[in-house]
């Protein structure tokens, strides 16, 4: 019998004084079995970072021709193409060509997916727009994870402030590329 996804709901306030963006967000967020805790995270980091009119979770592995997170226009079509983890340099080529912006939030080491992409055709790469969440921000996340979680979120300069329950959990989201 096969497995069924984990509802997770994170109400978050989100302070980005880097895009002057003040808004409360209530997300239920679906977690794939084979979906790591880090991969959920930088999703959730991911969307809040991003967030914008026009944007939503794609249906997750079970379509996988759309991005893990996308900003439409209202004609629907994806104005910011925003993927999560270690994309293959054919994900990163369709992307560049079904978007004017393409986003890539990394929680692994970004060193081997770049050699990767650096003998592949990719799509205006020059362009392309890479960040690493910093592995002791998600960590300290990642042990206070729970299915439903509360919390504060205040960006600047790309470094996060998380405030949950009784302590702040800090770290940096930094442009590789």
């Amino acid at each position: 019998m096969a497995q069924t996804s984990t509802i997770y709901h994170f109400d978050i306030d989100l302070s980005d004084s880097d895009r002057g963006v003040y808004e409360h967000l209530d997300l239920q967020v679906a977690r794939h079995p084979s979906e790591s805790e880090d991969y959920l995270l930088t999703r959730v980091l991911a969307y809040c970072l991003e967030y914008a009119d026009g944007i939503g979770f794609s249906k997750g592995i079970s379509d996988p021709d759309e991005p893990t997170i996308a900003i439409r226009d209202l004609t629907g079509a994806i104005r910011v193409w925003i993927d999560i983890g270690a994309p293959d340099a054919g994900r990163v080529h369709k992307a560049g060509k079904a978007s004017s912006r393409v986003v890539v939030y990394t929680h692994k080491d970004p060193t081997q997916m770049m050699r990767l992409w650096a003998n592949a055709r990719i799509h205006r790469i020059e362009a392309l727009e890479l960040y690493r969440v910093d592995r002791a921000l998600l960590d300290e996340l990642a042990s206070a994870l729970e299915r439903r979680m509360a919390f504060s979120m205040s960006v600047n300069d790309r470094e996060l402030f998380i405030a949950l329950g009784d302590r702040t959990i800090e770290g940096r989201v930094g442009l590789v590329l």
